[in-house]
C-alpha cells in the first residue's frame, strides 16, 4: 500500500463562527464554505481513524484511513439537516467510520510479508503436530521458528486478517440430503426483532423521562450507541470528567426513582 501524505489537522474555530459558517453554507453551498467546515471537523476523522487503526496490523497506515474518512465527512456535511436538532458531531461519526471500513473492505491491505509468515507458522505447526502426535503449543511453534514470544504474538495478530472462507462451503447435510452452506447459517446483524426493538425504545423513554436534553444524550450515547465518556465529551463539547460526573448524578437519581416506585408498588400490593 502506498503511503499517504500526512494529513495536518488545523486548529478549530469558535462555536459562534462555525455556526455562522453552517448557516451560510446551507443558504448558499460553496466549496470554500464546505472546506472551512471540513477543516473544523477534521479532528473527528483523525480520532475515528486512530481508534480503528489500533485494531489493525501495523502495516496499515493510519493516514490511509484518514484519507478515506475525509470522504465520509464530506458526505455528512452535504447531507446534514440543521433543522433536525441533532449535533453534527453525533451525526457524522457513523458516516466517517463507515467510509473507513468500506475502504478497508475494498482493498487487500494484508501485505505479502504477512501472508508469507502466516504460511510459515502453519507449516511449522503441521510439522510439529506430526512429530508429537498432538497439537503443539504456541511456545513450541515459536521455538521451532526461532521467534520470541512478542514476535510470534505479532504474527498471530496480523494473521487474523488473512483467513478466507467460502460462503458456499458445505456446513452440514440435513436429513433430506440438502446441503446447508456457510451463508445459510450466518447471523444477519441487520435483522431486528420487532418485539425487542419496542421493549428497547420503551425502556429508553422510561429511563430518560424527566432528564434534561444533555442528560438524555449522555444516557442514549453511552448505553445505546456504545460511545465512551471521551467521545460523548467531544460530541457535547464537555470535558470527559464533566460527562462522568453527570453520568454518576443521573444514575443516582434513577436509582432513587426506582426505589420510590418500588415502594409505591409494594404499598399498592399490600393494600
Amino acid at each position: 500500500m502506498a503511503r499517504a501524505r500526512p494529513i495536518i489537522v488545523p486548529p478549530r474555530v469558535d462555536k459562534i463562527t462555525i455556526d455562522r459558517v453552517w448557516s451560510d453554507y446551507k443558504k448558499a453551498p460553496s466549496e470554500d464554505l464546505r472546506n472551512r467546515l471540513m477543516e473544523h471537523y477534521l479532528h473527528l476523522v483523525k480520532y475515528n481513524a486512530e481508534r480503528i487503526h489500533t485494531k489493525l496490523p501495523d502495516e496499515v497506515d493510519v493516514e490511509d484511513l484518514m484519507s478515506a474518512g475525509i470522504f465520509g465527512l464530506m458526505d455528512a456535511i452535504e447531507a446534514f439537516d440543521m433543522e433536525r436538532g441533532v449535533k453534527f458531531e453525533t451525526y457524522c461519526a457513523p458516516r466517517i467510520r463507515g467510509a473507513i471500513l468500506d475502504e478497508l473492505r475494498s482493498m487487500d491491505w494484508v501485505p505479502r510479508l504477512v501472508r508469507s509468515r502466516t504460511s510459515q507458522v502453519d507449516h511449522a505447526r503441521k510439522s510439529l503436530e506430526k512429530q508429537f502426535g498432538r497439537k503443539p503449543t504456541d511456545e513450541e511453534v515459536a521455538n521451532r521458528m526461532n521467534l520470541s514470544r512478542d514476535e510470534f504474538s505479532k504474527i498471530r495478530k496480523d494473521a487474523g486478517a488473512v483467513g478466507v472462507v467460502s460462503l458456499n462451503r458445505k456446513w452440514f447435510e440435513t436429513d433430506s440430503n440438502k446441503d446447508v452452506r456457510e451463508i445459510d447459517v450466518l447471523e444477519d446483524p441487520k435483522q431486528v426483532n420487532p418485539f425487542s426493538a419496542v421493549q428497547r425504545d420503551d425502556l429508553r423513554d422510561l429511563i430518560t423521562k424527566g432528564l434534561s436534553r444533555a442528560e438524555r444524550l449522555i444516557v442514549v450515547l453511552y448505553y445505546y450507541e456504545q460511545m465512551t465518556m471521551k467521545e460523548i465529551g467531544i460530541t457535547l463539547d464537555l470535558s470527559e470528567s464533566r460527562v462522568s460526573q453527570m453520568h454518576s448524578s443521573i444514575l443516582a437519581r434513577l436509582k432513587a426513582q426506582l426505589q420510590h416506585r418500588s415502594k409505591e408498588l409494594q404499598a399498592q400490593t399490600e393494600a
